[in-house]
């Protein structure tokens, strides 16, 4: 079996539910449903749908860059959003980013998240 490593970003949800922000195995690396927060588990950009995506890439990006990768190994992301009506709010944050990366992505609507406050919540996948 290929050693696991892992990554805790410290989010209050983590212990309680018991997951990793991201873990790698091997040459990959999974980044779970990450959100707009901050260090201290607090919603960023409330009510703003592309700050909230902005700071949720950014969580990503720290994440990745424990596990020694960068935005730049993600292959595919998964965009979970409040509203699809408010797409390209997501997806022009989302393409800031990823625009010369260019990942498999998806963006789909969900009723709700963790927090009623949060609007998007993002996975990716990278390869080293």
């Amino acid at each position: 079996m290929q050693e696991r490593q892992k990554y805790s970003s410290g989010a209050k949800w983590e212990k309680i539910v018991g997951y990793s922000r991201a873990v790698k195995v091997g040459l990959r690396i999974y980044v779970t449903g990450t959100t707009a927060t901050n260090e201290n588990s607090e919603i960023v950009g409330v009510g703003d749908a592309y700050s909230q995506t902005v700071q949720t890439i950014k969580n990503i990006e720290k994440a990745l860059n424990a596990l020694d990768a960068t935005l730049e190994n993600v292959v595919r992301t998964r965009m979970f959003v409040t509203d699809i009506s408010r797409w390209e709010e997501f997806g022009k944050a989302h393409g800031e980013f990823f625009g010369e990366i260019m990942p498999a992505t998806t963006m789909v609507e969900v009723s709700k998240l963790i927090d009623p406050r949060m609007l998007i919540e993002i996975e990716a996948d990278a390869e080293l």
